[in-house]
């Protein structure tokens, strides 16, 4: 499987997904504690992983962190950054792995770039446990981040989640994006 058979992804260098001011607007460190508050969380699927960011902080707070993505150049970068996660190529619109394999399943700004969102949430859910939670952009135009026409409304999101049989949908607007998550 290689990247080039999807539209819609991430189009920017690789070096621009580890620059410290991109990390800083994600808030990474908060992001995890929200993901994984409540505990009972041991294992973690990162669907389109990139360079690593969240697979690895993941791992920091304890979890056993697995990441996927269609790019093998950024799976390679994400493997040096994060060494002690699996990392495999994948699409997020067909997961390898079997149902409820990991107790959380992280989308970080993934979503709006799957080609098919619909069934990259029903996925999602398949292999999840526990917990999903997925990180966007504020629907908002600003200098960061996707155009306006690439990002998900949060009434999109819920009628992606909706449709993928998600309930429970928990919106957490952080101070650069929007943390949505859904416990089974």
């Amino acid at each position: 499987m290689h990247d080039a058979q999807h539209e819609r992804r991430f189009h920017g260098g690789a070096e621009r997904l580890r620059v410290e001011a991109r990390i800083a607007l994600m808030e990474v460190p908060r992001v995890v504690e929200l993901c994984t508050d409540g505990g009972g969380c041991a294992t973690v699927l990162d669907i389109g992983t990139g360079t690593g960011v969240f697979a690895e902080a993941f791992f920091v707070a304890g979890l056993k962190s697995t990441g996927i993505d269609p790019s093998v150049e950024l799976l390679a970068l994400a493997r040096t950054h994060a060494p002690q996660a699996v990392f495999l190529e994948a699409v997020a619109e067909k997961l390898p792995f079997a149902d409820g394999s990991f107790d959380l399943v992280f989308l970080g700004h993934v979503l709006h770039e799957t080609d098919d969102p619909d069934a990259a949430l029903r996925e999602a859910r398949r292999v999840a446990a526990k917990r999903i939670a997925v990180l966007e952009w504020p629907f908002r135009a600003e200098e960061s981040g996707p155009p306006l026409a690439h990002r998900l409304s949060p009434a999109r999101v819920s009628e992606i989640a909706a449709a993928a049989g998600l309930a429970s949908l928990r919106r957490i607007e952080l101070t650069h994006m929007d943390l949505y998550i859904w416990d089974r």
